[in-house]
């Protein structure tokens, strides 16, 4: 089948699903593969649930009138999606980073929905398969799309713009995260700066913080270039510490306004004025892009402020690298002079450089003052051998601590990598 063809396949049956145990009546099935998984195999099941038709790419799954044999399913995939958004032309706003990414985004596809029809990326589906599934999922009622791309191995992020042509984008800032795949900290960079050269190539904007140097260096004197910061760009804000909460003033044409968040963490300052930034190039009202950062309550672990009782707890435990991990310590260091505790898991994927920083994390830590700080994870267990702090495993031994030794009063910050498992601290407090 052309790629014409697919699409018109597409058109009279608009829903794709890649796991056949959520097929239902009318969607079509891609058969994906994996690591541990072959979607070929589960083809046949997928027809039995309900799928018009299922695309593979192993002849012996290969059933005529039913199956669409093709020679790579995911490519498949990430073509029709490509050629599905060029019929759209409507215009794709694209976020990648190192951290805030998935904050940013949804700040962003808050504010630009109080104008415009929105659809953005579905929690983190960022990968190679969540941007084409993204994509197929907008339609002609779409007025905008907002597009968040992840990457964790050199060259992901050329390739996601390649499937999704953006026409705007927004690095949120490059750091020290997935050291494991890419190798180095400029591998980093060049990695997330295909996005601004793909921006650049099409003569599209790109929004970037001013008072980030690695990103002022890659924007240079591109001309389409829209600047936020706290001075010297084109669109001004300030951060306004409210403890746990970060809130802004920011300067629009008819004057100030106070955006008041619920997120925790002097960091999402950036993230916050990176929002309002592009609503207002958008031609949002103050007012709404206002009511709309307001109304934004963050999830899923990420800078969400947990109140059990006496003890307030700043839950950050999405995800974790050296940077997010040190500016998260620093911000809550800031905001809270007495009673805090530090809960931190370790930090996953980053290969050689694990060691290194781990115990720069440590050393940071050893500058403050902690009611007490409780290390999660065999890479913190190893590097804090020398140093005074409670380590553990596991977080189950660190719940089981906490189930004899509760903290009774204070605030608490819960930061590290999902694959530690933090949250389970919650039912501890």
């Amino acid at each position: 089948m052309t790629i014409e063809q697919i699409y018109r396949l597409f058109l009279s049956n608009p829903r794709i699903e890649t796991d056949s145990r959520k097929i239902g009546g009318g969607d079509i099935f891609f058969a994906l593969k994996g690591e541990k998984f072959n979607g070929n195999q589960f083809a046949s099941e997928a027809l039995k649930r309900g799928a018009v038709c299922a695309f593979i790419d192993e002849k012996e799954f290969h059933r005529p009138g039913k199956t669409v044999l093709v020679e790579n399913v995911l490519k498949t995939l990430q073509d029709l999606a490509h050629f599905h958004r060029k019929q759209l032309n409507l215009p794709i706003v694209a976020i990648t980073g190192s951290n805030g990414k998935t904050t940013t985004k949804e700040l962003i596809a808050s504010v630009l929905a109080s104008r415009y029809r929105v659809f953005a990326t579905e929690g983190n589906l960022n990968n190679h398969i969540g941007v084409p599934l993204t994509l197929l999922q907008m339609d002609k009622t779409t007025e905008i799309g907002v597009v968040e791309m992840g990457a964790n191995h050199p060259g992901e992020i050329g390739e996601l713009c390649s499937i999704a042509d953006p026409d705007f984008g927004i690095i949120t800032n490059i750091g020290r995260a997935h050291l494991e795949g890419f190798g180095s900290f400029e591998t980093i960079k060049k990695t997330k700066a295909e996005l601004f050269h793909h921006l650049k190539k099409k003569k599209g904007i790109i929004f970037y913080n001013i008072e980030n140097p690695v990103l002022t260096q890659l924007v240079d004197d591109y001309p389409g270039r829209v600047s936020f910061g706290e001075k010297n760009a084109d669109f001004i804000g300030e951060p306004v510490l409210s403890p746990p909460f970060i809130h802004a003033r920011v300067n629009f044409p008819k004057g100030a306004l106070y955006l008041n968040t619920q997120l925790t963490g002097r960091y999402n300052f950036e993230n916050v004025l990176a929002a309002a930034c592009i609503g207002h190039y958008f031609k949002v009202d103050p007012l709404d892009i206002q009511a709309a950062i307001k109304k934004y309550h963050p999830q899923n672990n990420r800078s969400q402020l947990v109140e059990k009782r006496r003890v307030k707890i700043i839950m950050d435990a999405y995800n974790a690298n050296p940077t997010s991990m040190q500016a998260s310590i620093e911000s809550f260091v800031s905001a809270f002079q007495s009673h805090r505790f530090l809960i931190l898991g370790d930090m996953l994927e980053l290969g050689c450089y694990s060691p290194a920083e781990h115990t720069a994390i440590l050393e940071q830590i050893k500058k403050y003052t902690f009611d007490a700080v409780f290390l999660v994870g065999p890479l913190f267990s190893e590097a804090a051998k020398d140093y005074p702090f409670h380590t553990f495993p596991n977080s189950s031994e660190l719940c089981q601590y906490l189930s004899q030794n509760p903290i009774k009063k204070g605030t608490v910050l819960v930061k590290g990598s999902r694959g530690i498992q933090l949250e389970k601290v919650l039912g501890f407090f």
